[in-house]
C-alpha cells in the first residue's frame, strides 16, 4: 500500500507499506477526493506515483486506459508530474504524454505516430477523430480530413479473429456511405514493413486528391 502524508508526517515505510512524504500536502481537497467515504488522492497523482513500481512493459497501460476511458487528461497528468522532478522514469512518462495529447489510444498508435505517421513528406493527421454515420459516433484512428482517408491500426489480438473482422466491416460501411475510405493496417506490416507502409499511404493520399 502507498501512503501520502504531508512531509513533516512521522509515519515511515513499513513492510507492505510505502509512505510517500509531500511537501505541501494536506488530506483535503484538492489534494485528495473522497471514495467510498475514503479520502485518497487524485487519479493524476496515483497514476504519476505508479509508474514506477510498475514492469516497464505496463508502464503506459493504466496512463492510457484512464485517457481512453475519459478520467483524466493528459494535461492534467503533466500538471501532476510537475510536483515529482525526481520520479523514476520520469523522462520516458514525459515523452508518452504529447503522444495522448496528441490523440494516441494505444501501444500501437503511439508506435505509429513515432515511426509511420509522421515526417516531412506526410500530412498532419488528425487521431481519434468523432464521426456520427447513421445515428453512432465512430472514432476514427488517424484520419487524413481533406483526402476523408481513416487508416484504421489493427492490433496484433485482432489477426485472424473472424469476429473481430465482422465487427470492423459493420464499423467502416456507414464510413463508406460518407464517403470515406478505410485502410487498415496489422500490426505485422506497421511494425515490421514501415517503408513500404509509409510508400502505401502516400500513394492512397495521392489518389484521393481532386485530378486522380
Amino acid at each position: 500500500m502507498h501512503l501520502d502524508v504531508p512531509a513533516d508526517s512521522g509515519l515511515r515505510t513499513r513492510p507492505h507499506l510505502v509512505v510517500h512524504h509531500r511537501r505541501g500536502f494536506t488530506v483535503e481537497p484538492p489534494h485528495v477526493v473522497t471514495r467510498r467515504e475514503l479520502p485518497v488522492v487524485r487519479l493524476e497523482s496515483a497514476l504519476v506515483d505508479a509508474w514506477p513500481a510498475l514492469p516497464p512493459l505496463d508502464h503506459p497501460a493504466p496512463l492510457i486506459r484512464a485517457v481512453n476511458d475519459r478520467l483524466t487528461t493528459p494535461q492534467r497528468v503533466d500538471a501532476a508530474l510537475a510536483t515529482v522532478p525526481r520520479l523514476t522514469g520520469w523522462a520516458e512518462l514525459r515523452t508518452l504524454l504529447p503522444r495522448l495529447a496528441a490523440g494516441c489510444r494505444s501501444p500501437l498508435e503511439i508506435w505509429g505516430h513515432d515511426h509511420v505517421f509522421t515526417g516531412p513528406d506526410l500530412p498532419a493527421f488528425q487521431r481519434q477523430v468523432r464521426i456520427q454515420a447513421r445515428r453512432r459516433s465512430i472514432y476514427l484512428d488517424v484520419y487524413a480530413e481533406p483526402e476523408r482517408v481513416d487508416f484504421a491500426l489493427d492490433g496484433a489480438t485482432t489477426h485472424g479473429d473472424r469476429r473481430q473482422r465482422e465487427i470492423d466491416l459493420r464499423r467502416d460501411a456507414p464510413l463508406a456511405t460518407l464517403g470515406i475510405l478505410v485502410v487498415r493496417f496489422a500490426h505485422r506490416r506497421l511494425v515490421h514493413e514501415t517503408d513500404e507502409v509509409r510508400r502505401e499511404i502516400l500513394a492512397i493520399l495521392a489518389s484521393r486528391r481532386p485530378g486522380h
